[in-house]
């Protein structure tokens, strides 16, 4: 349009006087109004001036019916965004990872990890539709096979998980099946020619235990590619021979281009692989069980029956050989011509491989003791422990794609076909709780994980809260439990799916923001570190006021200062104390008749860490213009000593406790209800033997410590002391393992809550916790008071308590527990607990968190 515009003025320069009959009719048939009158003898220049016009007026329709159809487009979307439900709605605003600091270089060198954290050894990359690398093997018991693969008890390996891993480019996994040792050890390169993320190699070595059984003496390993876009994958051969062509498998995807994988190995190894078409690979483990039945139900023989599916999006290799046993297996992109990829792939093999591993195995321990220092405090066996810890909480980070299912709001105009409504499709990256019990996100305890992640890599915990705070919805609701994608979703059972709008969550991401905030003032980042913090706060800043509004309105209390936790089930006559799952103390012993009148200690703690933390960043970010929500005056409300005390104190006891509706004459009887004629269904029911009234509740434990947590207690008071004896008391919380979660004196200390929930929240002793009250004995025996020498005896008796404990039980069972038993110390509940019980490390460094 614009060169014929300009051809059009050219021939205008010049006009002639001279025109004949069909120059006249051709001018005459011209709209006036549309086209401009030309006067030449060229029948070819007039034709390139309609042409030229005709040009203009087709460009200019164009641009109209474009603008007609963004302006229907927008009516349309803004029409929708209208009629999509509020708690299923994006909270309006940049999204954080939309950040410079979270692009380019950062996200590339992020791209490919161990992303996959159900499965024993597992590789993705942060996309929503990844190519999926994973492990399998065949473990041998009493005399059978079976399929390892996704991480369960059931397996019964004797420990598993990462003894170094570096959150980025290495890690290295020891597993113990029975008699066997498998080794998995993880690196990524990037070079020249490699497409976008680099190349990856895994290492696999096998070694046995001096078996005698024949069967115990080979070993089958499966390592698998699945394409969850559905794309099909490119076999490297009909027939697989490792030593004449290495190549197992290649692809095209967009941005990593040509890839290819290949097999090296001196090992007489035999490969055989099946090619399998499914949308899903959450079932990956039945299929290749169903593959090698049918075989040796046919065939006698226990091996893949070297069969492609038409457009196969799956392939698995079947690796086979004598033990000892060791391959390399290599993952190269941008594998297109004069790639190199010979030169690449024997860099990431072999030899070359043995020195890239060792000289990342080292990088990682100068790291680990440049961040803890240990080497002068403890000795190796407790050091082998924290790096345990540190490789488990590294090496646990998922990523994962999909959309929460939340339950449709109660009095609420929502109409939908389930009983449910879907969250916006969203990404997440996290460290998880527990590979085994809990591969997911958790809203509480992914604060407790950034306490540690931040100390080791900044931007790594900077790109998790980020994470995090772009899930939040337009009210300013986070869902606490993220159950995102196929294979997140098939470790869940179905009750606890649906997450509920009415519940929080403890916002301990409060507690690594403030951290991070107190670092910055004490000079501990780089200026490039600082500034990279200061820009995340000041995009988040919208959000974080967002999040604490939310609690600041939906669980507030009907007293000024007051909060509780929704959720509680005031209508249930099957448990002895109605659980409040939104605080994350499950069971701990609440008011036994849920109202609106309840005031839990606990969350007002935690509304105090918000506020202050919201009045530190905005001071931080916002020197000269100040936000209108004064956070200061919220947090001198919470903080308020006396007011506290009127609240929560009791002073028979020195203790703080909840308020609500309460009788302690409760208990579970069995009942007997007939069904039919013949049956009889017997059932444990709740047994209410006195009426409740508003009161303070009497149970001494995690919850009556959360002022002295929180640090509202001042230094000279004797309730700091009443603090002190009920935390060194042995018949009330002191165990020689670590503080339990409930006094002894406790009318529910070990009760179970239902007949089929045993007591979690109701003695054990939990590390978050632990680590949280040793913060503050250290802190009371840091200030100036008659008490600091007392809190400075304790603290230190507490600490070497939890760390011989947590340190002893690993080495007899291999594993960081859940929680600690409070009789004998032995570890109980999910085992490979490598979540917040990884908080021991940060015990090891005495790195706490600071206020």
């Amino acid at each position: 349009m614009t060169g014929g515009g300009r051809r059009s003025a050219r021939s205008r320069t010049k006009p002639s006087t001279d025109v004949n009959e069909d120059d006249d009719a051709f001018n005459k048939a011209k709209p006036i109004s549309k086209l401009r009158r030309v006067k030449t003898k060229d029948h070819g220049t007039a034709l390139r001036i309609l042409n030229a016009d005709l040009k203009i007026i087709l460009g200019f329709g164009i641009i109209a019916a474009l603008i007609i159809f963004f302006l229907v487009h927008h009516l349309i979307s803004t029409a929708e965004e209208a009629r999509r439900p509020r708690v299923v709605t994006p909270f309006p605003a940049p999204r954080i990872m939309d950040l410079p600091q979270f692009q380019g270089e950062h996200k590339e060198s992020l791209y490919w990890g161990t992303y996959r954290p159900h499965v024993y050894f597992g590789i993705r990359a942060r996309t929503p539709l990844s190519l999926v690398a994973g492990l399998m093997w065949l473990g041998v018991k009493d005399g059978r096979y079976f399929i390892r693969h996704i991480c369960q008890d059931s397996d019964d390996l004797s420990t598993y998980g990462w003894t170094s891993h570096n959150g980025r480019d290495f890690g290295h996994q020891v597993l113990v099946d029975q008699d066997m040792t498998l080794a998995t050890s993880f690196l990524k390169y990037k070079e020249d020619d490699s497409g976008y993320g680099g190349d990856w190699a895994v290492r696999i070595n096998v070694q046995n235990q001096g078996w005698n059984d024949e069967m115990q003496k080979n070993v089958h390993l499966f390592f698998y590619l699945a394409e969850e876009d559905g794309n099909a994958l490119s076999l490297g051969g009909d027939t697989l021979d490792i030593h004449e062509n290495s190549l197992l498998a290649s692809g095209l995807r967009t941005g990593i281009g040509e890839w290819q994988l290949h097999l090296k190995s001196k090992a007489d190894l035999e490969v055989h692989y099946s090619g399998l078409r499914t949308p899903h690979i959450h079932n990956l483990s039945d299929l290749v069980q169903e593959n090698l039945a049918s075989q040796l139900i046919r065939f006698n023989r226990l091996q893949l029956p070297d069969i492609y599916q038409s457009s196969s999006n799956i392939l698995v290799f079947q690796i086979s050989g004598r033990i000892p046993l060791e391959a390399d297996i290599v993952f190269v992109s941008g594998a297109g011509e004069n790639s190199r990829v010979e030169e690449r792939i024997s860099n990431l093999a072999g030899v070359s491989l043995t020195n890239q591993l060792n000289k990342k195995q080292r990088e990682f321990d100068v790291k680990f003791e440049s961040c803890f220092q240990l080497a002068d405090k403890l000795d190796s066996n407790s050091i082998h422990v924290g790096k345990a810890a540190i490789a488990n909480m590294l090496g646990g980070i998922g990523y994962f794609y999909g959309q929460s299912k939340i339950s449709i709001p109660k009095n609420s105009n929502v109409k939908s076909h389930d009983d449910f409504l879907l969250y916006w499709p969203a990404e997440l990256y996290t460290a998880v709780p527990s590979r085994p019990f809990f591969p997911r996100g958790f809203l509480w305890d992914e604060g407790f994980h950034q306490l540690l992640i931040w100390r080791w890599d900044l931007h790594i915990s900077l790109d998790i809260v980020g994470h995090w705070l772009d899930l939040i919805n337009i009210d300013g609701w986070i869902p606490r439990e993220q159950i995102l994608g196929a294979e997140a979703l098939s470790k869940v059972p179905a009750e606890f799916v649906l997450q509920h709008s009415s519940n929080g969550n403890p916002p301990t991401l409060f507690l690594v923001l403030r951290d991070l905030v107190n670092g910055i003032k004490k000079n501990k980042f780089t200026a490039s570190e600082s500034n990279d913090i200061i820009s995340f706060l000041q995009q988040a800043f919208v959000r974080l006021e967002a999040w604490f509004q939310w609690f600041n309105t939906t669980q507030l209390g009907k007293d000024v200062g007051s909060y509780y936790w929704h959720g509680r089930d005031n209508l249930t006559i099957r448990e002895l104390n109605p659980k409040t799952l939104s605080s994350g103390l499950d069971d701990y012993p609440r008011a036994s008749h849920p109202t609106e009148d309840e005031r839990h200690l606990d969350l007002r703690c935690w509304m105090l860490l918000a506020a202050d933390c919201m009045n530190s960043v905005a001071e931080l970010i916002w020197k000269e213009n100040k936000p209108e929500k004064d956070y200061s005056s919220t947090s001198n409300l919470l903080s308020d000593f006396d007011t506290l005390n009127q609240m929560h104190f009791d002073h028979a006891s020195g203790a703080y406790f909840d308020f609500g509706n309460h009788t302690e004459k409760v208990r579970l009887s069995w009942k007997e209800n007939m069904i039919g004629n013949n049956y009889v269904n017997r059932e444990l029911v709740r047994e209410v033997l006195e009426g409740p009234e508003l009161k303070l509740v009497p149970h001494v434990g995690y919850v009556s410590l959360f002022p002295f947590m929180t640090r509202i207690i001042p230094s000279e008071s004797w309730i700091l002391e009443k603090q002190l004896d009920l935390i060194s008391n042995r018949s009330i919380l002191w165990t020689n393992y670590g503080l339990r979660s409930l006094a002894k004196t406790s009318s529910m200390y070990m009760k179970r809550n239902t007949e089929h929930d045993a007591p979690y929240w109701r003695g054990p002793i939990w590390m978050n916790m632990n680590y949280m009250i040793l913060s503050s004995l250290r802190h009371y025996s840091l200030e100036n008071g008659p008490y600091r020498d007392k809190a400075r005896a304790i603290y230190e008796e507490l600490r070497d308590n939890l760390i011989r404990n947590v340190v002893q039980n690993y080495h007899q069972t291999g594993f960081l527990w859940e929680q600690y038993d409070q009789k004998q110390g032995k570890g109980k509940g999910a085992r490979v607990f490598t979540g917040w019980t990884s908080l021991v490390l940060l015990i090891m460094a005495e790195a706490y968190n600071e206020i």
